[in-house]
């Protein structure tokens, strides 16, 4: 999604200044390590032949609650668990590419007057004030031009996608990932990184609108496209810990138990049959925010419709989530394969299969195929 067409990016501040030289390191690869609330994962891909291939993966848990919305809550506890990931021999870049989402991170589409990229470079901090609810020195600010004031239907205007996040969450992310020994020099945002490795992994289709679904512990990152083009995207703060603490609450278990029986175990006290009706409460509510942004999207774009709907994260296999989406949205629904076009040695993947790996490695995947300098 960048200007060179490989993601939008909010880099590290003086990646772009001269600090890291983007012309002597661009060919390096990247870890991507997504700092997710239940656990760290990270993966380390190399060009093979016309595609990628994985020469190492690594996943570490975190405790409850050290991330909650994406802020980093127990700084220690994180820092912790993302060097016991890179304690792996098996990574051998040192720089990280990581991302973000929550209420930190601000996505809008917004419509300027025409004008050249550099009266845009020089005046989008203003334009930006009027849209991001923080103040602007709070942010580090990147924009992209989607739709040019070119042409007879442009009427003087141009579409542009702003993202702004704040600096101090910044801060946060990369100081764990320094503070665990590696230096860390592009910061994505979640929704776009999944966006890199759908457009690896199965390519863009003209005309067809795709939801990109990312169902995590926490939070549920939407990216919709059209064609290769970010149209919407929003972060609903409910994943798979809502389904847990919905069946601890429920059933009166402790909260191992009913992360247990939330993937379908009997455990002691209650059975699977049990937790159903609670689980598919659970599944309508995160449905009825899909339902919201949905509509969000088709009320400001020129498409009603969705064509197709990509499920990623460890929330998506939650029992029926697929099959009522498909019934709710009337859309294809499948799952994200993030190594449909990505070749891996199962030695390389830590006893993990790529069955396993495949609903949860999307982001990582995504930030792995960064470059520095990337915009």
């Amino acid at each position: 999604m960048g200007r060179d067409g490989t993601g939008f990016a909010l880099t590290v501040p003086g990646t772009r200044s001269g600090v890291i030289p983007v012309f002597f390191r661009r060919s390096k690869s990247l870890m991507g390590l997504d700092i997710g609330s239940s656990a760290v994962k990270a993966i380390e891909l190399k060009a093979a032949g016309k595609g990628f291939k994985v020469t190492a993966f690594g996943v570490e848990p975190i405790p409850p609650d050290s991330i909650v919305d994406g802020a980093i809550i127990d700084s220690s506890a994180v820092t912790e668990a993302v060097r016991r990931l890179f304690d792996n021999k098996q990574f051998k870049a040192r720089e990280v590419a990581a991302s973000l989402s929550g209420n930190s991170v601000i996505v809008k589409k917004i419509t300027l007057p025409a004008m050249t990229e550099q009266e845009l470079s020089e005046s989008i901090y203003w334009e930006a004030e009027q849209y991001i609810p923080f103040d602007i020195q709070d942010v580090h600010l990147d924009y992209e031009i989607l739709n040019p004031a070119e042409g007879p239907g442009s009427q003087g205007t141009m579409d542009v996608l702003l993202v702004a996040a704040k600096k101090d969450k910044i801060a946060d992310y990369t100081n764990a990932i320094s503070q665990a020994g590696r230096t860390p020099v592009v910061v994505d945002v979640d929704a776009f990184a999944l966006q890199n490795a759908y457009e690896v992994n199965y390519g863009f289709e003209p005309g067809v609108v795709v939801a990109l679904l990312n169902a995590g512990a926490s939070a549920t990152n939407i990216n919709i496209l059209n064609g290769g083009q970010s149209v919407f995207t929003r972060d609903i703060s409910l994943g798979g810990n809502a389904f847990t603490e919905a069946v601890q609450r429920e059933l009166g278990l402790p909260y191992d138990l009913a992360e247990q029986l939330k993937k379908g175990f009997d455990v002691e006290g209650a059975t699977f049959e049990e937790a159903r009706p609670v689980l598919k409460a659970m599944t309508d509510n995160i449905l009825l925010e899909i339902e919201k942004t949905f509509d969000f999207f088709k009320a400001t774009a020129s498409n009603d419709r969705i064509d197709r709907i990509v499920l990623s994260g460890g929330a998506s296999r939650a029992e029926g989530f697929a099959d009522a989406l498909a019934t709710r949205f009337g859309a294809e629904v499948i799952s994200f394969d993030p190594f449909r076009q990505v070749a891996m040695d199962p030695a390389r993947l830590a006893g993990y299969t790529a069955e396993d790996l495949a609903p949860v490695a999307a982001v990582a995947v995504g930030l792995a195929l960064r470059k520095v300098g990337d915009r």
